[in-house]
């Protein structure tokens, strides 16, 4: 499995017969272009225009927008329904956090979570090996509650997404904290962006590694 970065809470994951999106963005709205790709599968966490665009996708993928199991090409995408916010969706509505499972690797995007999860919700993910989690705070998750969730889910890896950085609609997105803020909550200052992650279920280390990941587009 390959992952690239296409900005904000969009990444493209690449399996040996599959590609799949995830929450496409409006160019306008988030200040980053979208670039021009194709998909097997695209997934949409929530209707707000900066993770929804799904029309931005050539072709005509697998759309899935809602709980549940879904499969294409043999890669597996389990959705679960949880919220945008601490106060079950009253002030942004739900959000659909999924799964993904292919190449015996197990991918969760939070797509934009408000809330920490209790241990009960997080038996129900089984276990996940890559973590995607919105660490920007104001619409989502900040970066203290990113770590709670990461030490309560354990992954191998932990991906940052959803955070301020210069080349964002700052109108929009200047509330957010940046990825440097995670970086020294959860002690890991000294990471060096990548533009590709390729993940092989054999190499995958007992030790907890964070990511960060270069835009591509």
């Amino acid at each position: 499995m390959d992952i690239k970065y296409f900005g904000h809470s969009s990444f493209l994951i690449r399996t040996k017969n599959a590609k799949l999106i995830t929450d496409p963005f409006n160019s306008k709205m988030v200040g980053l272009k979208f670039p021009k790709t194709e998909a097997d599968i695209v997934t949409i966490s929530h209707q707000h225009e900066d993770h929804n665009n799904s029309s931005a996708v050539e072709e005509s993928p697998l759309l899935i927008n809602m709980p549940g199991e879904f499969e294409k090409k043999g890669l597996r995408v389990f959705g679960f329904q949880t919220y945008h916010d601490k106060k079950n969706g009253a002030e942004r509505g739900e959000n659909i956090v999924y799964k993904y499972e292919g190449d015996g690797v197990s991918v969760l995007h939070c797509g934009d979570l408000g809330l920490v999860w209790d241990d009960a919700f997080i038996d129900q993910l089984g276990e996940i090996d890559v973590l995607m989690v919105p660490v920007g705070g104001f619409y989502t998750i900040d970066p203290t509650e990113a770590v709670e969730l990461v030490k309560k889910i354990e992954p191998s890896i932990v991906i940052p997404m959803h955070y301020n950085h210069a080349k964002l609609n700052q109108q929009v997105f200047g509330k957010l904290s940046t990825v440097n803020d995670f970086l020294k909550k959860i002690g890991a200052e000294n990471v060096v962006p990548v533009p590709k992650l390729i993940i092989k279920k054999e190499e995958l280390l007992e030790e907890m590694k964070v990511v960060v990941m270069e835009v591509s587009n």
